[in-house]
């Protein structure tokens, strides 16, 4: 899990249970309990494994809101 604020962060989707997510790679324009939003596109954190610089962050290890998940 990470601590981090992913909003404005570049990703890559790795992995996804829908795989035309796959490849989808962009700036975070918003993030919420469950979604990540990409350039207008909004993905499940469940369904989603992703890359940001050199970590690899499996999106249901983060289903928390960005507040609630750094307060920690």
């Amino acid at each position: 899990m990470t601590k981090k604020e992913i909003i404005g962060k570049v990703i890559k989707v790795i992995d996804s249970k829908n795989k035309n997510n796959i490849g989808i790679e962009g700036v975070v324009d918003n993030e919420t309990k469950n979604t990540i939003v990409i350039g207008g596109k909004v993905l499940l954190k469940n369904n989603i494994t992703f890359q940001m610089k050199d970590m690899v962050i499996v999106g249901e290890n983060i289903t928390k809101r960005p507040e609630e998940r750094i307060k920690k």
